[in-house]
């Protein structure tokens, strides 16, 4: 969703959007699998967090209160979540990539960032990115300041892609897609690989029982994956 960024069209028109798709699923939704990059920034402060995203977080958590198991999993540019959201919303959240049998069928989800990807320069600002004295250095910064340093460093990476944007590059070449095959080898059992992250939507078959997807992205594509139960669809909210 990257909700902050006005980017790619109104962040509360997406917002809004999104939270009435959630509200026409609900009835049927038993788990709802967030897979990073909800907001294009955020930061927890001991006593602040950034401001806005009121709609999402409060559908969040209402249907958090029903029962209905919420995952979030940190994006690269939502790592430094810390407590809040699990403590206030009830989300169950996860910093690494998930294995979960679903109905029998055993699911591999993750963001994306970082897997596949062997560019040093990407994997050293990673690293600072995750680094916890870094993390503390920075939190050292006052909110207003380090919230707008922040939004700028994501508006230059969402204007960046914009203008240049990565279209699918190819099995033989595509990070996900080769670190998915990479990892079936090691665990064949695994019926699918949901990624976000690339901001594409992929459909592909690995091999006779495994399947890959990449889910896109709600700025341009408004896309999602349903699992019934029985069969795994890519939709779009268009």
């Amino acid at each position: 969703m990257h909700f902050g960024t006005d980017t790619f069209g109104n962040s509360v028109d997406r917002e809004k959007q999104f939270v009435r798709w959630l509200d026409t699923v609900r009835g049927e939704m038993k788990a709802l699998y967030l897979l990073g990059d909800i907001f294009d920034f955020w930061f927890e402060y001991k006593h602040a967090v950034p401001q806005g995203f009121t709609r999402f977080l409060g559908k969040i958590a209402e249907l958090s209160d029903t029962g209905i198991e919420i995952h979030y999993f940190t994006g690269n540019h939502d790592i430094w979540i810390s407590d809040y959201l699990p403590r206030e919303l009830g989300v169950i959240l996860h910093r690494e990539p998930l294995t979960a049998t679903i109905d029998g069928k055993i699911f591999y989800l993750a963001h994306g960032d970082g897997l596949g990807d062997d560019n040093l320069l990407f994997g050293i600002i990673r690293k600072i990115f995750h680094n916890h004295a870094c993390r503390k250095l920075f939190s050292l910064i006052h909110p207003s300041l380090g919230i707008w340093i922040a939004l700028k460093w994501a508006k230059h990476s969402r204007m960046k892609e914009l203008s240049h944007p990565v279209p699918y590059m190819g099995e033989n070449n595509e990070h996900l897609v080769k670190y998915a095959k990479n990892y079936i080898r090691q665990y064949p059992e695994t019926d699918y690989l949901i990624f976000g992250h690339r901001h594409i939507i992929l459909d592909l078959m690995l091999n006779r029982r495994s399947r890959m997807l990449i889910i896109g992205d709600w700025l341009k594509h408004f896309s999602y994956a349903i699992f019934d139960g029985e069969n795994l669809t890519l939709e779009e909210n268009g």
